[in-house]
């Protein structure tokens, strides 16, 4: 499989920071919630938004541990997420068949034709990670033998390039994509 590190496209990075302090809604169709297993599930159209974040999605589940952490496991056809970039007015957007989030650390996992897209950047996989924490994306393709004919099993990274004014001076833009090769493979 092939993995690489991916620095300023990820969205936890470049969202509001504002949001993370906003209250978190949700709304579904259903919601069961068991406090016995400190699960609240919801099922049927759900909607999350906080701040300027809005996530769809068929079914979502959060679980709360001992400590009052919260993890998040998102199903649908696709997941959707938008959120705004911090100080900028620019917007991430998100897909996936499932998305996951881990709020003791701050780790968002995309799973299944995952895509982020910001402006007309795009970067694609079959599996994206993002560590807030430490700022680091790992995107992974499809194992070998699984890819499909809308889905190659590599990972694909679009970057368009800057617009430039009459003296050839690039435009303010956001940073470019860095890719780091992952330690693992050298």
């Amino acid at each position: 499989m092939m993995a690489c590190l991916l620095a300023t496209i990820a969205p936890a990075a470049l969202a509001e920071r504002a949001d993370r302090e906003k209250q978190i809604v949700v709304a579904g169709d259903r919601a069961i919630a068991d406090d016995a297993q400190k699960t609240l599930v919801f099922d049927g159209n759900v909607v999350i938004t906080q701040g300027t974040m809005r996530m769809t999605a068929n079914k979502v589940t959060v679980r709360e541990d001992k400590d009052k952490h919260q993890y998040y496991v998102a199903n649908g056809a696709p997941v959707t997420f938008r959120q705004k970039r911090d100080n900028v007015d620019e917007w991430i957007e998100g897909f996936a068949d499932r998305a996951e989030f881990d709020d003791r650390n701050d780790v968002l996992k995309l799973f299944n034709r995952a895509r982020v897209k910001r402006n007309n950047d795009e970067l694609t996989g079959e599996f994206i990670t993002y560590d807030m924490r430490r700022d680091v994306a790992e995107v992974t393709g499809a194992p070998a033998g699984t890819a499909t004919p809308s889905n190659t099993g590599r990972v694909k990274v679009i970057i368009m390039p800057p617009k430039r004014d009459e003296k050839g001076a690039a435009a303010k833009s956001p940073p470019p994509l860095e890719l780091k090769p992952d330690a693992g493979s050298q």
